[in-house]
């Protein structure tokens, strides 16, 4: 049986993976996963703690392997985390997947995240923190995408309709 997800989203933080994914699996009539919450089931602790606690390349790996596990086992919609695609083997496991890139610019990102939330990058100097992650994976994201939706200044609601009627039939 070869199951694959609807839609795979992909984006910075703050780019609405979590809430369109959710609105976007409901109007599919499509069950939800996000990796970052796969990962934190299997590690018992949330992705701050297991930075923190024990690495980001840990973190890496755990993310890794959940991203192939959700790519061969779900079937709805699912949410990677940010920097998931950054290794080489997930890009490789997300080509011929709907990989929907949700595009967002740094003042929305912000204003999204939140400067004083617990997100083990955006620790120190979070604006530029996050400018230098959104510079640096916004090539993969557009090499990766099948269909790249803009969010900046839009309700969610209407990221999903956009989405919806460029997803494969």
């Amino acid at each position: 049986m070869n199951v694959k997800p609807r839609a795979v989203l992909v984006g910075p933080p703050g780019s609405g993976k979590s809430t369109v994914g959710r609105l976007l699996a409901e109007r599919l009539g499509a069950a939800f996963r996000d990796t970052d919450a796969d990962v934190e089931a299997v590690a018992g602790k949330e992705v701050g703690d297991i930075f923190v606690e024990d690495g980001e390349e840990r973190f890496r790996d755990l993310e890794s392997a959940a991203v192939a596990a959700a790519l061969a086992e779900h079937d709805g919609v699912l949410a990677l985390g940010g920097g998931s695609i950054l290794r080489e083997a997930t890009q490789e496991l997300l080509q011929g997947h709907t990989v929907v890139y949700l595009q967002v610019g740094l003042a929305d990102a912000v204003q999204r995240v939140g400067l004083g939330t617990a997100r083990p990058l955006l620790v120190l100097n979070p604006r530029s923190q996050l400018k230098r992650l959104m510079e640096q994976r916004r090539p993969i994201y557009e090499r990766l995408a099948v269909l790249t939706v803009a969010t900046d200044g839009r309700e969610p609601a209407d990221v999903v309709a956009e989405i919806v009627k460029g997803l494969p039939a």
